[in-house]
């Protein structure tokens, strides 16, 4: 557990560095700890070293490890969300960082208003168009935040995107900048229930270049916890 408390010091001091050399507040930014497959003991390890915020790519997972560590720290949804864990996940997480349709976000209004609660989200985005990521396609955000802002029990605060996987961090960099961009130009529309302060974008090999490109959320997995088991 020492190597998590490490591992957790030394990513903040990345992340500090990083928005020095970006010219940017370290306190803008948020780490989210990728807690995915990791047990209790380690998400409290983390806890402990001052990370307040876990992501969860799996409703079940994620409701075994909340209940145990309790309401304490913030839990966002960063996987794909299927359409039976609606209820689930609404009830169980702050945030769901992988809203990618109007369908999904119909039934996220719709549990919000049956749990009494504005559903907070942010957009995934598909920049690379990968067939095998979920996300919205850039030229399909515009129409699909003007129905989803139509609805009353949802709050779109940001947008997310997974750059392609096994690209360097530089080769990357083209993607966060893009989204950056998405977020003013989407910003300038006005939309109801839509302010688009967040950009959750930059994983442990490439965060650093995220942050300098805008980044409010990282989020970071193996460089917090070690590689995950197979």
């Amino acid at each position: 557990m020492e190597s998590i408390a490490r591992n957790c010091q030394a990513a903040m001091e990345n992340i500090r560095r990083a928005a020095r050399s970006g010219g940017r507040n370290p306190e803008e930014i948020r780490l989210l700890a990728a807690s995915k497959q990791q047990d209790v003991t380690k998400i409290r390890a983390a806890m402990d070293a001052g990370i307040g915020l876990f992501g969860e790519n799996y409703v079940q997972e994620a409701a075994l490890k909340i209940g145990a560590v309790g309401p304490s720290v913030e839990w966002h949804m960063i996987g794909h969300l299927q359409r039976n864990k609606v209820r689930q996940a609404v009830r169980l997480f702050s945030l769901i960082q992988t809203l990618d349709s109007f369908e999904l976000a119909v039934l996220l209004d719709r549990e919000g208003g049956k749990q009494g609660k504005v559903v907070r989200v942010f957009l995934e985005v598909n920049l690379a168009r990968e067939e095998s990521k979920g996300g919205v396609p850039e030229e399909n955000l515009e129409p699909l935040l003007k129905k989803a802002g139509a609805l009353s029990h949802l709050r779109i605060e940001g947008l997310m995107v997974v750059p392609p996987i096994g690209a360097s961090a530089e080769e990357v960099r083209p993607y966060f900048r893009r989204l950056k961009e998405l977020r003013g130009s989407l910003n300038a529309l006005r939309l109801p229930n839509v302010d688009l302060k967040e950009l959750s974008m930059g994983m442990t090999h490439d965060y650093p270049v995220a942050i300098e490109e805008g980044a409010t959320i990282v989020r970071l997995g193996t460089a917090l916890f070690g590689a995950r088991r197979r």
